[in-house]
């Protein structure tokens, strides 16, 4: 029996956020290179017990995907939002 993935959704502004507890260490590697410190610790737990981040607001992400991308575990997740034409 396979089990789901659950992640707490964020929308915001240029992006929707998505963190994955079940992935999540708490290593704060997001938090170290968010270049507009935009991720906080979160009172969601991750996999060892340690907490997951989440943006702070919904206004200062620039959807840069850094957080992603530096995640060793990828448990982040960032899907821009395309303006309208």
């Amino acid at each position: 029996m396979q089990k789901e993935l659950q992640s707490i959704d964020t929308p915001m502004e240029k992006a929707n956020f998505y963190i994955f507890p079940a992935y999540c260490k708490g290593c704060g590697l997001c938090k170290e290179k968010c270049p507009n410190d935009v991720l906080i610790w979160s009172d969601d737990l991750g996999v060892y017990g340690t907490p997951t981040v989440k943006p702070k607001d919904e206004d200062s992400c620039i959807a840069c995907m850094i957080c992603e991308m530096v995640c060793p575990d990828c448990a982040i997740r960032i899907e821009r939002i395309r303006k309208g034409k």
